[in-house]
């Protein structure tokens, strides 16, 4: 279980697959840099990154899904302590960004879509719903997209929220985190945190 969480009231919690730039999307929003590898698995422990004078942390937790070269038991095992924290810390976490590859999201939810089968992501994203955290879909690398509005409105769809995606502006964030235009994830975070009264974390995004 993951043990490092500093004692801190309000929380960001970063949650998405291996290799998908939850690290470099940190790393634009905090300013700090982490260890991030070009393979993946290498976060293993939840990051976190605290500004001291606040009541506040935002979390990078580890990449869940596929990952070459690490066994089944062990990628099973980082998903369930995952799961654990985010019920562990439901109440504190006032905005959950789940990140997905914009260009590679909707491929890899349809292929892992069989009978018995609901995909990492859009599981991920109705468990974070039903834990009561609301949710924001980064859709990052939105750069190699080219069908841009039909991408989007296609992982609506996967999640279960109707298209057109625009309507949909505070749960779908496309962005392009290694370009640093994340704009939109921070407009759809600002809006629940002003929900939950937290405009003065405002600054952080």
């Amino acid at each position: 279980m993951f043990e490092t969480r500093p004692n801190r009231e309000g929380e960001v919690a970063l949650v998405g697959r291996s290799n998908v730039g939850k690290s470099t999307l940190m790393r634009e929003l905090t300013g700090h840099s982490f260890d991030t590898g070009g393979k993946p698995g290498v976060t293993r422990d939840p990051n976190h990154y605290d500004w001291a004078p606040e009541d506040f942390v935002i979390t990078d937790l580890p990449g869940f899904g596929f990952m070459s070269g690490v066994d089944e038991e062990y990628r099973e095992e980082i998903k369930t302590n995952i799961v654990h924290y985010l019920e562990e810390y439901a109440d504190n976490v006032l905005v959950a960004i789940l990140v997905v590859d914009g260009k590679s999201v909707i491929d890899i939810i349809d292929r892992h879509s069989g009978p018995d089968e609901i995909p990492y992501d859009v599981e991920m994203f109705h468990f974070l719903r039903d834990l009561g955290i609301p949710t924001v879909v980064a859709v990052n690398k939105m750069d190699k997209v080219d069908d841009r509005d039909e991408r989007l409105n296609a992982l609506c769809d996967r999640l279960g929220l109707l298209p057109p995606w625009k309507q949909w502006q505070g749960t779908i964030a496309p962005i392009r985190a290694k370009q640093g235009k994340i704009e939109p994830l921070n407009e759809a975070v600002r809006d629940h945190l002003h929900e939950q009264e937290r405009d003065d974390l405002f600054k952080f995004f």
